[in-house]
């Protein structure tokens, strides 16, 4: 059990909201660039937090798993898409996938410059700004990650779906009813840590070289 820090756990709402707000809306409007105006008319093409907050999944998975373990892991509610309304089909799946891991990636980079000019603001504001930015740069790389594996229905068992034949995407379709539990699995067995150190290691690489640039 991780000790509760209040002031700590506040400093990390906004990341968390914004990390799975921007996700979300991020698909919406992708798919409406591609011709899908679904989310858009289901009220989805927003970035208010209530319109994509999953009571369990964004709410008390999260809080479990960070007072248990200190893991953030959980999910929102999914943006609707109808693939049959993109003007090309397999191209709107792909940048529809990778729009929500992206607008984190994005947003990751957003909260490095705000770590990197935090020493400018007041001295009060300094430690309570730069501690935001550091779960804003934390929360996104992880989702960015997270999302990014090869497992339906992730954004990353998606985009690697966009370019499969017909028949090879039929059969690895068959694993998305099992793909969350396999995910928790992972989770709980220590796996997944492992599976995406590697690649957190790189992006927090490739953010201290961009703050750099702010002389953080």
């Amino acid at each position: 059990m991780q000790n509760f820090d209040l002031g700590i756990f506040l400093l990390a709402v906004l990341p968390v909201l914004l990390a799975i707000t921007v996700h979300e809306a991020a698909h919406g409007y992708m798919a409406r660039h591609y011709g899908d105006r679904t989310a858009e008319q289901l009220g989805r093409l927003t970035l208010n937090p209530l319109a994509h907050i999953d009571p369990i999944g964004t709410i008390v998975v999260p809080a479990v798993m960070f007072f248990t373990t200190g893991f953030l892991f959980g999910w929102a509610k999914p943006v609707p898409v109808v693939p049959r309304h993109f003007r090309d089909m397999r191209m709107g799946m792909r940048m529809v996938a990778v729009a929500g891991p992206l607008a984190n990636l994005a947003m990751m980079f957003g909260w490095a410059v705000l770590m990197g000019l935090s020493p400018l603001v007041p001295e009060s504001f300094q430690f309570p700004l730069g501690k935001m930015a550091q779960y804003g740069i934390s929360i996104n790389a992880v989702l960015f990650v997270l999302n990014m594996l090869p497992v339906l229905p992730l954004d990353g068992g998606r985009f690697v779906d966009s370019f499969l034949p017909a028949r090879a995407s039929m059969s690895f379709r068959k694993i998305e009813p099992y793909g969350m539990w396999i995910i928790i699995i992972l989770l709980i067995t220590g796996l997944l840590g492992k599976i995406m150190q590697p690649f957190l290691m790189l992006i927090f690489g490739a953010v201290n070289q961009f703050m750099r640039l702010f002389g953080g």
